[in-house]
């Protein structure tokens, strides 16, 4: 049988993907991005073991809440537990559930035969990937999560190949990721995205920051303010004047 490491449950999501959703937290994350509100998930041998049962019981005591919704995992980083959201969502679909991922893409490797055959089992019984685009600057990126962006846009690519749709979210951090040349540059490489169904332009906040007193880590971003959701709508803004550029030819 095959456990998973869970942070938490949400059985009434509603920003984590079409319609109402049961929200799966799983515990596990190899990027430490300076904005992280969730640093109680990264550790992956935290939280408690649970069965792919489990959790389909539990939707189907709330089934009628969620007929146009469905189940999604997140984290942490669910690719980090690639057998067992398998299993679930293996599961879930012998119910006709509609299942998303909210990943940042960062395990994939296409150099890795065994996992990428791992992979692909999981995105046949995949409907939606929401894909955290942190940065498309690589180095920046690296900057501000630990790792470089290259294997993240070669999942979004990856993804797009197999007809997999595509919802992208990017957080705009004052002074960090809303250059507007970055995101012409962010929307030039999504607009090439066929299987692109949405995008979504957050602004940061700092509601994460009482976790970090509380587990006694230091916060990266102490004294960073949260970003006015104007300044968002007009990030997505130059995102959309790229995605019309690369869409014009």
């Amino acid at each position: 049988m095959i456990y998973g490491r869970i942070h938490s449950t949400e059985s009434f999501g509603t920003v984590d993907g079409p319609g109402i959703r049961y929200v799966v937290f799983l515990q596990g994350c190899p990027m430490r991005c300076l904005y992280c509100h969730n640093p109680d998930t990264w550790e992956i041998n935290a939280g408690r073991q649970v069965t792919a049962d489990e959790i389909i019981d539990e939707y189907l005591k709330n089934l009628p809440f969620y007929r146009s919704g469905g189940i999604t995992v997140t984290g942490g980083e669910p690719l980090m537990q690639t057998e067992f959201v398998t299993e679930l969502f293996k599961k879930a679909k012998q119910h006709g559930i509609h299942t998303c991922i909210d990943t940042s893409g960062v395990t994939y490797n296409p150099t890795n035969t065994a996992y990428a055959g791992k992979l692909d089992e999981l995105l046949s019984y995949t409907d939606l990937v929401m894909l955290d685009i942190k940065h498309i600057d690589s180095q920046k990126h690296k900057a501000l999560t630990g790792k470089d962006n290259a294997n993240i846009l070669s999942f979004a690519r990856h993804l797009d190949d197999k007809g997999i749709e595509i919802w992208i979210r990017h957080i705009i951090v004052e002074g960090i990721t809303d250059d507007p040349h970055d995101l012409i540059k962010l929307g030039e490489f999504i607009g090439t995205l066929r299987h692109l169904r949405a995008l979504d332009v957050l602004p940061y906040h700092t509601m994460g920051v009482p976790k970090y007193k509380e587990l006694g880590i230091r916060y990266p971003l102490e004294g960073v303010k949260a970003l006015p959701a104007r300044d968002a709508v007009k990030a997505k803004g130059h995102i959309l004047e790229g995605i019309r550029k690369v869409r014009k030819h």
